[in-house]
């Protein structure tokens, strides 16, 4: 099976482990827009959790029904092991294909 991994999955599984044990949808874009400056849609967040988890890179639970989401629970993400060798590796990658670049603008 093929572990590549798009940006997109990339920066929702950083998220997943930045917010971990609290990565929910929410949680997750609020952590790329504070953290990162980006605002996905939360249906391509949604679409990219369920490919993933499809794919066996994450895993969800179900947290407790809430008030304020009008009895709702909510969906809970955490990276499994094979997602976080897969993520590791296609981090490790682009710091390679990176090396010693400077940065961009670097050049004057």
């Amino acid at each position: 099976m093929d572990d590549t991994l798009r940006h997109t999955e990339q920066i929702i599984m950083l998220a997943i482990l930045r917010k971990h044990p609290n990565a929910y949808g929410v949680s997750i874009f609020d952590e790329l827009s504070e953290r990162a400056g980006l605002e996905p849609a939360l249906a391509t967040i949604y679409a990219t959790l369920e490919k993933l988890e499809k794919r066996g890179f994450v895993k969800s639970r179900q947290g407790p029904a809430t008030a304020e989401r009008g009895g709702r629970a909510k969906q809970f993400y955490e990276l499994t092991g094979r997602g976080q060798k897969a993520l590791s590796a296609s981090l490790r990658a682009l710091d390679q294909l990176r090396g010693n670049l400077l940065p961009v603008g670097g050049l004057a």
